[in-house]
């Protein structure tokens, strides 16, 4: 894994974590690459001085094929993140009820009361988040990895 740091048009700093520089940069250019403070899709690479260099041992063992992480399950490294730490993530996530499109107004109804309270999950163009933001009404984006119905 390759870790940029990167920020966002507004200025928020972050990381990235990318199995390669060609890989972030495809990411980047398909738009998958947000700000995870305002879901901004400007994203540009910083300087960094950090290098990640594996140690000798890690190195010299080889992966065994059958022991490669699944693209979607729950070996997953992800992110930097342990498998078993994305694997209750996910099953966090598949507890939320995806309302779609349907999202900033679902949200409104619940942050009102006119709705149940209840985890949901769904779409927001960056306008519709900034207006429930301004509203006062909490979210978070989600990344990727933990919404495989979202690809």
């Amino acid at each position: 894994m390759i870790v940029f740091d990167l920020a966002c048009a507004q200025g928020h700093r972050f990381e990235g974590w990318f199995p390669s520089g060609d890989e972030f940069e495809r990411q980047l250019g398909a738009g998958l690459v947000h700000c995870p403070v305002c879901d901004g899709a400007q994203v540009k690479r910083l300087p960094s001085a950090r290098v990640n260099v594996p140690r000798a041992a890690q190195a010299a063992a080889p992966v065994p094929a059958a022991a490669a992480p699944q693209a979607s399950g729950a070996g997953d490294t992800v992110a930097g993140l342990p498998p078993e730490l994305i694997a209750k993530l996910r099953e966090v996530v598949r507890n939320t009820e995806n309302v779609g499109a349907r999202f900033p107004e679902e949200a409104r109804r619940i942050h009102y009361d006119e709705a149940p309270a209840r985890a949901i999950r769904g779409q927001a163009s960056p306008e519709e988040a900034q207006a429930l933001r301004d509203e006062g009404i909490d979210f978070a984006p989600l990344p990727p990895f933990l919404t495989p119905d979202a690809h």
